[in-house]
C-alpha cells in the first residue's frame, strides 16, 4: 500500500466529531437565519414599497395634476421628494395607458412602461411582486390612483432595487457570521475539554484497548473456580462469574438482587466502613452455608463495592477432612513416637536391671491394650471411616493427656455411603475435639470424655459427654450461631456450624443435656435411610 491509513486517537476522534457537529450546526443555523432574513427583508421592503406607492397615489397635487396639460411638471418634483425621503429606488406615476409622468431617469419620462399595468390594477387591486424593469430586478408595489369621482386615472408604482436590498441583507449576514463565530469557538474549546475529560475517565485507553481489557477481565473472572460476586454499596449484586451462576442458579440471583441475610449485611457494612477485607467468614447465603472472603475495591479513596468470593462448606469440609487426616496422622505418629520412646526407655531400664519377667509383662500389656482397641473397633463399627476417626481420637486424647473411653456395649453395624460416612466423621470428629478441649481446659490431666453409640432401631445415636465446664442453659442456642466461639484468636467458631450443616444434609438433630461426668452431653440422632429400615 502506498499510503497507510492514519489511526486517530480517541481524544482526537471525539474532538473532531464534536467540532464538526458544532460547525455543521452553526452553518445550518446561520443558513436558516440568512434565509429568514432574506424573506423578512423582502417582505418588509414589499410592504414599504406599497406604503410609498399609496402615499404617492393619495397625494392631492398628483391627483389634480392629471388634469393639467403637462402633468410631469407638477408630479416629478413631488415624486422625487417622496423617493428621496423614503429611500425608494424609484417612484413612477403612469396614466391608464402606461405612459410615465415621473421617473428618476428624465429620459424615461413620457415613454411607455416596460411592464404593463395589467387588468388587475384596473380592477382596483394593489399588488406587490418581484420583477425586472429598466432599472433592473426590484421589489415592486403598484396601486391605482383615484380621482374625486372614484375613477381610476393612473397607477402609482414604487420599487426597491434588489441590489440595494442585498446590500442591507449582506450587512445582516455579516453580523450573523460574526455572532456565529462565538459559539463555534466555544464549541471547539468545549469539544477539547469534553474529550480530555472522557479520556481521563477511561484512563487514557483507546476503544480497542478497553474492549481487549474487558474481555481479558471477563475471562479471568469466569475462570475463577470459586463463586465470585460483585456487590455495590447498596448491597445489590452487580455481576457474578460462571461458578456463581451454576452454584446459585441463573434464576435465583441475578443482577440487581438485594442481599437479605443479616450476618452478610453486617459483614458488607463493616467492609464498606473500615475498607478492610474479611477472610474465611462463615455465612449463610440463599439457605446455603459458605466460607466467604470479602474484599473492597476503592476509587479515589472511596469504596465503590465489594468482591465476595464464596466456597461451599462441603468443599471446605472436604479440604478440612483431608487436612485433618494428615494432621491426625502426624499427631498420631508424634504421640506414638513419644509414648513408645518412654516405654522403650522403661524396657531398656528393666533389661539393664535384669528384670526380664517385668519386661515381658510390659510388652504383653502394651500389645494386648492396642490389640483390644483395634479388635473392638473392627468388630463393633462396620464403617471403616468412622472406626478410623475414633481410633485417631483415642490417640489424640493420649496426646492431650485426657481420658477418652468408648462404651464396650456400643455397636454400629450399618454401612454408610461414602458421603454419609464423611458427614458423620465431620459431626463426631468436631464434637469429640470440642469435648477433649473442654475437659482438658477445665480438669487438665483429670479430664474425661466418654463416647457411646448404637444403630439399634431406626436411628443412629451417638452420645459424647465430658467433665468440662459445661454449657449454660442460656448459651445453648448461641453456640450454634455462625462464628460464635469462646476461644481466642482467629479461625474459630466454625466447628459447630459445620456440624449443623452436616446434620441438615443427613436430616439429623443434635441435643444438649447435663452429663453424668459433670460437663455437657451431646446427643447426635441421625435417621437411617429407607433402604436400611428392613434390617431392624
Amino acid at each position: 500500500m502506498l499510503f497507510k491509513p492514519v489511526r486517530l486517537s480517541l481524544l482526537t476522534q471525539i474532538a473532531l466529531l464534536l467540532t464538526i457537529v458544532v460547525i455543521i450546526s452553526t452553518f445550518l443555523v446561520s443558513l436558516l437565519f440568512s434565509s429568514m432574513i432574506d424573506e423578512m427583508v423582502e417582505s418588509y421592503m414589499g410592504k414599504q414599497a406599497m406604503t410609498v406607492a399609496k402615499l404617492a397615489a393619495q397625494n392631492e397635487k398628483i391627483i389634480d395634476a392629471f388634469q393639467e396639460k403637462n402633468p410631469t411638471v407638477t408630479m416629478q418634483p413631488i415624486a422625487e421628494t417622496i423617493r428621496k425621503t423614503t429611500g425608494a429606488s424609484y417612484v413612477t406615476i403612469v396614466n391608464t395607458k402606461g405612459i410615465r409622468y415621473t421617473n428618476p431617469n428624465p429620459d424615461s419620462i413620457g415613454k411607455h412602461t416596460a411592464t404593463s399595468n395589467d387588468a388587475s390594477l384596473l380592477r382596483e387591486q394593489s399588488v406587490i411582486y418581484k420583477d425586472t424593469g429598466i432599472s433592473g430586478p426590484a421589489i415592486k408595489a403598484k396601486t391605482p390612483i383615484w380621482n374625486e369621482q372614484g375613477k381610476i386615472i393612473g397607477v402609482s408604482s414604487v420599487g426597491f432595487l434588489l441590489n440595494d436590498v442585498e446590500e442591507q441583507t449582506d450587512v445582516y449576514r455579516t453580523k450573523i457570521i460574526q455572532l456565529a463565530m462565538i459559539p463555534l469557538a466555544i464549541g471547539a474549546v468545549g469539544a477539547m475539554i469534553i474529550a480530555r475529560r472522557i479520556r481521563k475517565v477511561i484512563l487514557g485507553l483507546e476503544p480497542e484497548e478497553i474492549s481487549s481489557l474487558f474481555k481479558e477481565k471477563e475471562a479471568t473472572l469466569e475462570s475463577i473456580r470459586d463463586a465470585t460476586i460483585v456487590i455495590n454499596t447498596q448491597n445489590q449484586v452487580s455481576s457474578m462469574n460462571r461458578k456463581a451462576r451454576l452454584l446459585f442458579g441463573g434464576q435465583t440471583i441475578q443482577k440487581g438482587y438485594v442481599i437479605k441475610e443479616k450476618k452478610l449485611q453486617t459483614l458488607l457494612k463493616e467492609v464498606l466502613t473500615f475498607k478492610e477485607e474479611r477472610i474465611n467468614q462463615p455465612v449463610v447465603f440463599e439457605n446455603q452455608l459458605f466460607i466467604a472472603d470479602l474484599s473492597p475495591f476503592l476509587k479515589n479513596g472511596q469504596t465503590e463495592g465489594i468482591v465476595l468470593t464464596a466456597r461451599p462448606i462441603s468443599e471446605v469440609e472436604k479440604l478440612t477432612e483431608e487436612l485433618s487426616q494428615m494432621k491426625a496422622f502426624s499427631e498420631n505418629m508424634r504421640s506414638q513416637n513419644h509414648e513408645f520412646l518412654n516405654k522403650l526407655n522403661t524396657l531398656y531400664g528393666l533389661l539393664r536391671l535384669g528384670q526380664y519377667e517385668r519386661a515381658m509383662q510390659l510388652i504383653s500389656q502394651e500389645v494386648q491394650e492396642r490389640q483390644d482397641v483395634i479388635s473392638f473397633l473392627v468388630s463393633s463399627v462396620a464403617d471403616p471411616m468412622i472406626a478410623a476417626c475414633l481410633l485417631g481420637k483415642l490417640n489424640r486424647a493420649k496426646e492431650q493427656q485426657v481420658s477418652l473411653t468408648i462404651d464396650e456395649e456400643s455397636s454400629l453395624s450399618l454401612s454408610l455411603t461414602a458421603q454419609e460416612a464423611q458427614q458423620m466423621v465431620s459431626i463426631i470428629g468436631n464434637i469429640i475435639d470440642n469435648a477433649l478441649e473442654a475437659a482438658r481446659t477445665e480438669k487438665g490431666r483429670e479430664g474425661k470424655v466418654s463416647v457411646s453409640f448404637t444403630d439399634f432401631g431406626k436411628e443412629i445415636v451417638f452420645d459424647i459427654e465430658d467433665n468440662g465446664a459445661g454449657v449454660p442453659a442460656h448459651m445453648e442456642e448461641r453456640i450454634f450461631q455462625e462464628g460464635y466461639t469462646t476461644k481466642t484468636g482467629e479461625n474459630h467458631g466454625i466447628g459447630l456450624t459445620i456440624v449443623q450443616h452436616a446434620l441438615q444434609q443427613l436430616g439429623g438433630d443434635l441435643y444438649l443435656s447435663k452429663s453424668q461426668l459433670g460437663g455437657t452431653r451431646f446427643t447426635i440422632v441421625v435417621p437411617k435411610k429407607e433402604e436400611f429400615d428392613g434390617d431392624d
